[in-house]
């Protein structure tokens, strides 16, 4: 009976002892990064990661394009008196094929906003600065539908345009945010096509 006592007693005393709370060092750690992690919540204080030689500065990586925005538009600003970017732009597919009832609405309203003043709710040259020649603005404004050179003109050559700026109209890059300049540029050409689909 004493034999088993002991032997209980030993055993009790080996699980207790393994179960504690004891702090090991392992020898050697294959890859410590792994194995205590430098990960910090997005939202917690992160003015001590200097001090620790961890480089984090919350922008994010370059080159990488946020989730929902569009790709960049690759072609940059021609130097002045060169055209060969705004010619290259022509190849430039607009990414939005199709505009839903509620994005056309949409579209409609920021042309209205930004575009319609000079080229008209109708989009025919004739918005309230120039009002058939009466109005503020001297020189008529581009006549997107029912002119064939801007019928022709591509979606790639219109965003150019509108992102840089053309002859007398200014650039719209800090009005609109790229998405919005696409759709406004399918809601011209689709005022375009239905135009040309009536004559």
């Amino acid at each position: 009976m004493n034999k088993f006592l002991a032997i209980t007693f030993l055993a009790a005393v080996v699980i207790l002892t393994s179960c504690s709370d004891v702090k090991r060092k392992p020898g050697s750690i294959y890859m410590p990064d792994m194995a205590y992690s430098r990960a910090y919540e997005t939202y917690a204080d992160h003015s001590n990661l200097a001090a620790k030689g961890i480089n984090y500065n919350n922008m994010p990586v370059a080159g990488t394009i946020a989730r929902g925005h569009d790709m960049p538009f690759a072609i940059e600003k021609d130097k002045a008196g060169d055209t060969v970017n705004y010619f290259a732009s022509r190849a430039v597919p607009n990414p939005i094929d199709s505009l839903s009832k509620k994005d056309y609405a949409e579209a409609e309203r920021l042309y209205l906003i930004n575009c319609g003043i000079c080229h008209g709710a109708k989009l025919n040259g004739n918005g309230p600065l120039y009002k058939d020649g009466n109005g503020p603005y001297p020189a008529k404004p581009a006549t997107l539908v029912g002119d064939a050179k801007y019928e022709s003109m591509p979606a790639g050559q219109m965003f150019y345009s509108v992102q840089y700026g053309k002859n007398l109209m200014g650039s719209y890059a800090s009005q609109l945010s790229r998405h919005q300049r696409w759709m406004i540029i399918k809601y011209v050409k689709d005022k375009q096509a239905a135009a040309t689909a009536s004559k």
